[in-house]
């Protein structure tokens, strides 16, 4: 079943054309990753697709329904949540009250999820009376991931979750992305680190100047000598 559609947008910042006649789909439990260098289009793209921004063209349909110039909120209610770049927790708030600021959307489940956080990320447990601004990159991130999964959401974007960590780290946030990929979210992932991002795509697109250039199985694109040379120093 086809969970995204994004067909033909084109997206600007002023005078700057930014996405142009950009189109994909993400399938229900797939993992699809979009690589490309910094100022690509990718974060346009997602951000887009949450609401953040609009298109002056195309169409975006989730689940179905078109979503083109729907509130970013009414987005997240309807199983669709997006973990920015740079992480953008809440800063003075506590590992808890930011988890507790994702479930505004989840109602009397909000408790029950919370806990199941704490069952997935057992640091962020032990952390729980901890400042957000306190934590180490690594533990923001799994706060950014968790606090999106409090909406339980049918498709997670992740927006460059592995920048300015060391590689041990990385190597954790990719194992989270493949367990909750196991688990049945189906994720929308944004990536720099192209060679770790293709290991655990399903499908992959290549973005270059705000274009789509490339695109085929994660597998395919690891072994294309084009992409071998522009990101995997092949």
């Amino acid at each position: 079943m086809q969970m995204l559609n994004v067909e033909n947008i084109n997206v600007y910042y002023g005078q700057i054309h930014a996405v142009k006649d950009v189109s994909f789909e993400v399938n229900e439990g797939e993992i699809v990753c979009l690589i490309g260098s910094n100022g690509a289009g990718k974060s346009t793209v997602l951000k887009t697709v949450s609401g953040l921004l609009r298109s002056r063209t195309g169409c975006i349909s989730f689940m179905g329904r078109d979503i083109s110039k729907t509130e970013a909120f009414r987005l997240v209610s309807a199983g669709l949540a997006h973990v920015p770049e740079g992480r953008r927790i809440f800063l003075q708030m506590t590992v808890e009250e930011n988890l507790q600021m994702g479930g505004y959307t989840a109602g009397k489940e909000t408790d029950a999820r919370i806990r199941d956080v704490y069952e997935r990320f057992p640091r962020l447990k032990e952390r729980r009376n901890q400042i957000g601004g306190t934590l180490s990159g690594g533990e923001q991130q799994m706060l950014a991931i968790g606090r999106a999964l409090i909406s339980a959401p049918k498709l997670l974007m992740l927006d460059e979750p592995s920048m300015g960590l060391a590689p041990i780290l990385v190597s954790q946030i990719f194992e989270i992305i493949k367990e909750l990929h196991a688990a049945g979210t189906t994720i929308l992932l944004v990536e720099q680190n192209a060679e770790m991002a293709l290991k655990i795509a399903d499908r992959a697109y290549v973005l270059e100047s705000g274009r789509i250039a490339l695109s085929g199985s994660g597998a395919d694109l690891a072994r294309s000598d084009a992409i071998k040379k522009a990101y995997l120093g092949g």
